[in-house]
């Protein structure tokens, strides 16, 4: 089979080879890949941002779909032919998460997706709706999850509660979604006009460039009439974070997420988040039960992830290039074969 293996740190690292199929052992599935999806993280792997001390060589990417093509002894939850996702955090099947819970997952340390075929413990897959093309499944096992324990587990949204969305990326469309499911009010806060009117035309309620008007907590506030968003989905870390919490009700929500400007925000002030009774949950990815829950929202409403573009197993590296550019809006995708008719607006 080929599979895409990472010699050393940097895209420059990045091989495509040859290795033998593997065989699922007791409690396994062998899963042949139909298309993965990127998130930053992967890049974070793969330039030893995460893991400095990963062995090498490793296979990268976290999220994929494909098809189970054969099972090992003493499985039972599964089927050859089920087209499954692997969880992101195996192991973390419900509740809280495990005690070293971040050592077993997919894309770093352990072992990713981007591979012809692989091999997962059954307990660590899921069923996808069925209505998805392989590359919207694909975008569930971090950026949805992601987004979905923010705006349904830990922001419990209600319709007509105000939600604040930073960036146009993965998790950020996809709160952006599951928040409008739920019947909340989406503000969307970007540095690009393009991608904001293609917010606006996804169903975000209003939004404010970032690059305009820097303090758009102020505009939050006079969007909510004073009161300010019942939940804030903070993708950008140190230099957000402070008008994230500045642009919530008392009592409200700020899930951290990411870290695009910074992991330590050494300038927050304290004050006014004791003022507002502010609650800062961290949030990372999510349990199979989470998971669960989400394709069965998915499914019963018909949604679908975004998907910007799709590009072919051979131009893996060319993808991984894009979404550094970052100039995508949802989910960069890679397919096994040939792309499905209808799968992205754009094709690469």
């Amino acid at each position: 089979m080929k599979t895409y293996e990472l010699q050393g740190f940097g895209l420059d690292n990045l091989r495509l080879v040859e290795r033998p199929v593997p065989v699922p052992g007791p409690g396994e599935a062998l899963i042949r890949m139909r298309a993965v999806t990127l998130n930053p993280r992967d890049l974070g792997v793969i330039d030893g941002f995460y893991f400095p001390d990963l062995r090498f060589p490793f296979v990268p990417v976290s999220d994929g779909v494909g098809e189970i093509v054969e099972l090992g002894p003493g499985t039972g939850r599964f089927r050859v032919g089920d087209r499954v996702a692997g969880t992101f955090a195996q192991g973390w099947n419900a509740g809280d998460p495990p005690i070293g819970w971040h050592n077993r997952s997919l894309g770093g340390p352990l072992d990713g997706m981007l591979a012809e075929y692989v091999v997962l413990p059954e307990n660590g897959l899921v069923r996808v709706p069925e209505h998805l093309t392989d590359a919207e499944a694909a975008a569930l096992p971090i950026a949805g999850l992601t987004a979905w324990q923010a705006v349904a587990e830990v922001g419990r949204v209600r319709a007509g509660e105000a939600v604040v969305v930073q960036g146009t990326g993965g998790v950020s469309v996809f709160a952006l979604q599951f928040a409008k499911l739920h019947g909340a009010r989406v503000f969307v806060v970007s540095g690009s006009a393009e991608k904001l009117k293609r917010a606006l035309q996804l169903g975000a309620d209003a939004g404010v460039l970032r690059t305009e008007e820097p303090d758009w907590d102020r505009r939050v506030l006079e969007w909510t009439d004073g009161r300010g968003a019942d939940l804030v989905v903070d993708i950008g870390g140190s230099a957000t974070l402070g008008r994230s919490v500045a642009a919530i009700r008392p009592g409200g929500t700020v899930c951290l997420i990411g870290i695009m400007s910074g992991a330590a925000a050494d300038g927050l002030q304290l004050v006014p988040t004791f003022l507002k009774r502010a609650r800062l949950q961290g949030i990372n990815v999510g349990s199979r039960d989470m998971f669960e829950a989400m394709n069965r929202a998915i499914a019963a409403n018909g949604l679908r992830p975004v998907i910007d573009r799709v590009y072919s197993f051979d131009r893996a590296i060319d993808a991984l290039k894009a979404l550094g550019e970052g100039r995508h809006f949802g989910k960069i995708a890679i397919e096994f074969g040939s792309p499905q008719a209808g799968n992205s607006p754009v094709s690469a």
